[in-house]
């Protein structure tokens, strides 16, 4: 029985026990989950190690000629691992005073005192990851490199440096808008819109997290290298967009003006060459900050009389020779009054005229007397020029543009007339750049383009080819009258202040009022432009250039928006030797000490010279029509080639001979002015179509 008993006894006491051991694994438990729970689940935390991404370096952005408009410079975070275990205390201690002074001299931030103190505590922490400085960029880090302790290196003195990029534009200001930046959630420009091509791959590090949610590399090299990003071949020239971005800021302080943007485009190509875009900052300041030639959509005013007027010549309804009675330059629709920037000067005047002089009356009351019965059909063709779609660019924030229809519930009984002048219209700068960069290249109108290639290790895998949106927006013929309608407007029209003795420009003054809320009478407020090409004979460049709310007493396109344009283009023709052409001697302008005649046949200028007894160099006896050329004591006589199927140069004829040659190619001359043909709207060597209209200018 006691034998039964004492084994009941100790099953009894293993069992206690074993309960005991239970109830103590489940305080544990309880003690770990609830009471000590946040201390290990740190600890855990801190020993997590995961792979990392590691930033691909960012592809380069360059301007034509090679030059850095948007490049990533490295700066670095600089730790010190405090408890590494070749670090010792006799080390430390000996060194501190000296590296503390270091790092005081070179960031200037804290004392020594400070450094050595906080630099002590991370040592009696055992902080493996301190952070000594943010922002550090590499002439700093190789300063670091070299001093006490540091220069141990990583596994010796506890040197940790981490590197990431740092986007950075070397020309500052310069076309900033537009090369853009890309930031998470938020990204403008070039950057954002080739941010993946930029972006590049990234790579992968393994790393582990420590205290404070750090995550400390465990090694140098990485497991996964990075991919680093393409390059951007763009279309600007920095010089030309240097001087559009300082006669910009020149004119904007003149007039203190709220704001302004200027584009150069090619004409055949649509590369935009220089963009720039500046505001008005609390300080007076100009920056930056807003991509007004592609977003701003606004009222374009005179500008758009081109449009207006390329429907009216292309549907028949007037020609630039008919006239129209402007009033005096007052016209009243329904209850609004519609004046000219002059009145009481004109009453009937050309077609030509009224455009040269920019017209508010002239321009409306053709559209209006033409398409107030259809207007659809005003509406429809500026539609089919394209107008009304965006350009569709490369980069976000196209301004929409717009064009009324007679369906709108807004479309009223002025809407007609007012739109033809350039009001209830919306166009963006570069919009209305893209009409006239159109005219310049014969009708055909191309998208504007920002990038020329993308590169890849100094490779191109990938170019932009020239975009036609529209290959013909309107008929040779209406172009050829146009063209010379614009070069009319800089010749002596409303920007002959613009007037270039080297080369001709071609183009159209603007001068909107700015609407307040609907309301044009309050607080009034102008925009003032000039667009168009050069030269104006052979067109290789379209610029536009506009100026919003200058504030002083001065808002004419011609003389805000003018100058900037001049200035640009001047710049543009004397640095592009392709431009530079020699430049033809007009015998008519200069004076000799004997007399000579106009180019006509070569048998009317022998007789000439002869009946007045003055001696004559015939150089080529055979030919039908010649040109003469005087020096002190002799005229020359030398042939002025015609070949057949081909327009002759005209230019230095009078008008009799060159109508003669140009009806005898088969083309229908209009006749601008009297006197000697300064300008002819086809060049000379175009082959010669049978019925096509060529306009010649005389004075």
């Amino acid at each position: 029985m006691n034998h039964e008993k004492e084994i009941k006894n100790r099953v009894y006491l293993s069992y206690g026990l074993m309960c005991l051991f239970a109830l103590g694994i489940v305080a544990r438990v309880a003690q770990i989950q609830f009471i000590e729970g946040e201390k290990w689940k740190g600890k855990a935390e801190s020993q997590t190690t995961a792979f990392r991404t590691i930033e691909a370096t960012r592809g380069n952005i360059f301007s034509t000629d090679g030059s850095l408009l948007a490049t990533s410079e490295p700066i670095y975070e600089i730790r010190w691992d405090a408890n590494i275990p070749a670090l010792t205390d006799e080390y430390f201690n000996e060194h501190i005073d000296k590296l503390s002074h270091q790092l005081s001299g070179l960031f200037r931030d804290k004392s020594a005192q400070t450094y050595k103190r906080e630099l002590t505590k991370a040592r009696l922490n055992k902080s493996q990851y301190y952070l000594i400085k943010r922002k550090v960029g590499h002439k700093e880090l190789k300063a670091l490199r070299s001093f006490e302790i540091f220069k141990l290196g990583k596994h010796k003195g506890g040197f940790i440096h981490n590197q990431r990029n740092k986007r950075a534009k070397p020309f500052k200001q310069l076309a900033a808008r537009t090369i853009g930046y890309d930031r998470p959630g938020y990204s403008v420009g070039l950057e954002g819109a080739y941010s993946e091509e930029l972006a590049g791959i990234g790579g992968q590090r393994l790393m582990r997290k420590i205290a404070g949610g750090n995550w400390k590399p465990l090694s140098d090299e990485n497991e996964i290298e990075p991919e680093d990003g393409s390059d951007l071949i763009t279309t600007i020239d920095i010089n030309i967009q240097d001087v559009a971005e300082n006669a910009l800021q020149l004119q904007l302080e003149k007039h203190r003006a709220h704001h302004g943007c200027a584009i150069l485009m090619e004409v055949q190509t649509g590369e935009i060459k220089a963009i720039a875009n500046l505001t008005v900052q609390e300080n007076r300041s100009y920056a930056e900050t807003y991509n007004y030639a592609i977003g701003s959509a606004t009222e374009p005013g005179s500008t758009f009389k081109l449009a207006s007027l390329i429907c009216l010549l292309e549907d028949g309804h007037v020609d630039i020779t008919d006239t129209v009675d402007i009033e005096g330059g007052i016209k009243k629709y329904y209850t609004e009054t519609m004046k000219d920037s002059k009145t009481g000067v004109y009453n009937k005047i050309t077609v030509a005229k009224a455009f040269e002089l920019s017209s508010n009356v002239g321009i409306s009351k053709l559209v209006n007397q033409y398409y107030q019965k259809d207007p659809e059909q005003m509406t429809d063709r500026l539609v089919a020029m394209g107008l009304n779609e965006p350009l569709g660019l490369e980069i976000k924030g196209e301004g929409k543009p717009r064009i009324p229809s007679p369906k709108d519930k807004s479309w009223s009984g002025i809407s007609l007339p007012w739109m033809s002048i350039g009001y209830e219209v919306l166009q963006t700068p570069l919009q209305i750049l893209s009409l006239y960069n159109a005219v310049a290249n014969d009708g055909e109108m191309v998208r504007p383009k920002l990038v020329r290639a993308i590169k890849k290790h100094g490779k191109i895998v990938r170019e932009f080819p020239t975009e036609v949106l529209n290959k013909q927006i309107c008929s040779q013929k209406t172009i050829d009258k146009v063209k010379a309608l614009l070069e009319g407007v800089v010749e002596h029209g409303t920007a002959s202040n613009l007037k270039h003795a080297n080369y001709k420009i071609a183009g159209k003054t603007g001068t909107a009022q700015i609407s307040k809320d609907g309301n044009y009478q309050r607080d009034k407020t102008y925009q003032a432009s000039f667009v168009g090409y050069f030269p104006a004979d052979k067109p290789r460049y379209t610029c536009i250039v506009v100026i919003d709310s200058p504030t002083s007493s001065v808002y004419y396109g011609n003389l805000v928006a003018g100058p900037i344009f001049k200035e640009i283009s001047d710049k543009v023709y004397s640095t592009q030797v392709k431009m530079l052409e020699e430049v033809e001697t007009d015998p008519q302008l200069v004076d000799h000490l004997i007399p000579f005649s106009k180019v006509s046949e070569k048998q009317d200028l022998v007789n000439a010279f002869e009946k007045l007894e003055i001696k004559a160099d015939i150089k080529d006896p055979d030919a039908k029509w010649a040109i003469a050329s005087a020096d002190s004591n002799l005229v020359h006589v030398t042939e002025r080639e015609v070949i057949e199927n081909l327009v002759p140069r005209v230019v230095g004829m009078g008008a009799m001979d060159a109508l003669f040659l140009l009806e005898n190619a088969g083309m229908k001359v209009n006749m601008i002015g009297s006197g000697v043909v300064r300008q002819q709207s086809i060049l000379p060597g175009t082959r010669a179509t049978s019925g096509r209209e060529i306009i010649i200018r005389l004075s």
